[in-house]
Parts: structure tokens; sequence; C-alpha cells
């Protein structure tokens, strides 16, 4: 029989442990697990007749997230988050490929178009696309120079604009993932396919396509789940036209003054999160390629 550790042996062999996970853990407890607290609490709390947070229980804040209004808005996020997702991939997936199949020099700089717009921040470019679409903006200057259009056209303030600003903002996001499955594809399976007889298409749909699915999903959910939040792109090109949750939450706790409010708003924003990650887990994923 193996010989039982002592309890200084224990000991000893525990404090390295200790030392790395230690400050790490501390650092979730106070960033992360303490935050989530203070919002489930407070998701609960209510407020008196002068907008002051009153700790006094309720459901009041989660039977009021089914207004009509609200639930308008939360179709509209699912809405916007859907396409930007379609079209993220649809636009990825050729790039990745690129990427990911390059064999020369050139691959290092494609990469580098991947991850050069994280060195901006992503609020400045947006403003840089407001600029772009607005009505004095160089698109309809270029517009109406080129004798395409009779007058500046509205660009702005539209479900599309939205969305287009959506796929700026996260199509590096579903790049990443889609990169690391591609890049992991035997090429060898291919050359069967091939040899079998299997077109270009049928290799795509029966090989490439079941094989590279991880990245798909863990890019879409990458792609996904920040849509609903990202108040600030449907502020500067929706202009209010085009909410998602993130501007619901923004409001309750910005002009609002409801933080009960928009702390419910905000767990259900989590709860989404929790759930699509829950389903990416029973496909199959690995919770890894989620990070790219």
């Amino acid at each position: 029989m193996a010989k039982k550790k002592s309890k200084h042996e224990w000991r000893a062999n525990s404090f390295p442990a200790a030392i790395m996970v230690g400050p790490v853990s501390l650092w979730m407890v106070l960033l992360v697990a303490i935050p989530l607290i203070y919002v489930g609490v407070m998701s609960f709390c209510s407020i008196d007749q002068y907008y002051n947070v009153t700790f006094q229980f309720t459901l009041e804040n989660y039977t009021r997230l089914m207004n009509a209004d609200y639930i308008k808005i939360y179709v509209q996020s699912l809405v916007i988050a859907f396409f930007t997702t379609l079209l993220c991939v649809l636009v990825a997936y050729p790039f990745s490929w690129l990427i990911a199949r390059t064999k020369s020099k050139k691959k290092k700089l494609l990469y580098m178009l991947v991850i050069i717009p994280f060195w901006t921040n992503s609020l400045i470019r947006i403003y840089g696309w407001r600029t772009f679409l607005g009505t004095n903006g160089w698109l309809n200057t270029a517009l109406q120079t080129m004798h395409f259009t009779d007058g500046p056209v509205d660009f702005l303030f539209k479900q599309g604009t939205t969305v287009l600003g959506m796929v700026y903002c996260l199509f590096p996001f579903m790049v990443l993932p889609l990169y690391t499955a591609i890049e992991k594809l035997d090429g060898n399976l291919l050359e069967a396919s091939a040899d079998l007889g299997a077109k270009r298409i049928a290799t795509f749909f029966e090989v490439v396509l079941p094989l590279t699915s991880s990245g798909i999903f863990s890019g879409c959910i990458m792609v996904f789940i920040p849509c609903l939040g990202f108040f600030f792109v449907s502020d500067i090109l929706g202009g209010g036209n085009a909410d998602v949750i993130g501007n619901l939450i923004e409001r309750q706790f910005q002009s609002g003054n409801n933080w009960p409010l928009g702390s419910a708003l905000s767990i259900i924003l989590i709860l989404i999160t929790l759930l699509l990650v829950k389903i990416y887990q029973k496909m199959g994923g690995d919770m890894e390629s989620l990070g790219g």
C-alpha cells in the first residue's frame, strides 16, 4: 500500500498551487462573483418616489420585463443579433479559409488585418462610420460626385446600419475561432474526397463544414451574445430606431435612474448567455475554442 502523506508533506505540495491560484481566485471573487451577487440582489430591490434604491424584496422588476414595449425590443435585439451573426459567418468563413490555407508571408499580413482593429477603441471606429455614412460624409460626397444620386442619401439611423456597425465590430470574433478550426483541418481528407470523385461543393458540405462546425458555433456565440449588449452601436448608428437589450439596461442605469430594473435586465442577459453556452457544451463544443 502507498504510504499516506503526512500533514507537512500535504502542505508543502499544496502551498505552491495556492500561491499560483490564490491571486486569480481573489481577482475573480472581487471582480466577478461579488458584482454578480450585487446585481442579483439589486434586481429584487425597490425604488421610492425619489428614485432612491430601497432594499425591500419585490418581484415587480421581473414582471415589468413582460411589458409589450420591452418584448418588442427583445425581438428586435434577436433579429439584429441573428443577421449580424449570419453576415459575420458568410464573410468571415472565406476570409478565415484564405488565411488558414495561405502558406506564404502574406498569411501574417492577413492575420494582422484581423488584429489591427483591436488597437483602436471600437467607440471611435463607430463614430468614424457615422461620419463616413452621414449626409455630408465621404460616401454621399462620392455618390453625388459620380452622379449616382441627386442629393444626399440618409444612411444613418436605420436597423440595417446598426447591423453593419455590429458586423464591423464583431467580425474579428468570428474570424479567430474559424481560423483555428480551419487550420486544424487535415488536407489529406480533402485529397481523399477528391480522389473518390467528390466535387468541391460536395467536399465542402460533407467534409469541411462538419469538421469546422465547432469553430462556426463558437464564433456564433462570440458574436451573438455581445451583439445583444453593444448599446453604443445602436445609439450612434441606429439613433434609437434599432435598440437592443443593452440600450434598455443603459437607460435604466443612466436617464431612467432605475437600478433595480436595470439589474433585472442584466440578469436576463446573463441567463441568455449561460443558456447559449450550455447549448454549445451539449453539442460537444470545447470551452477553450471560445477563447479563439
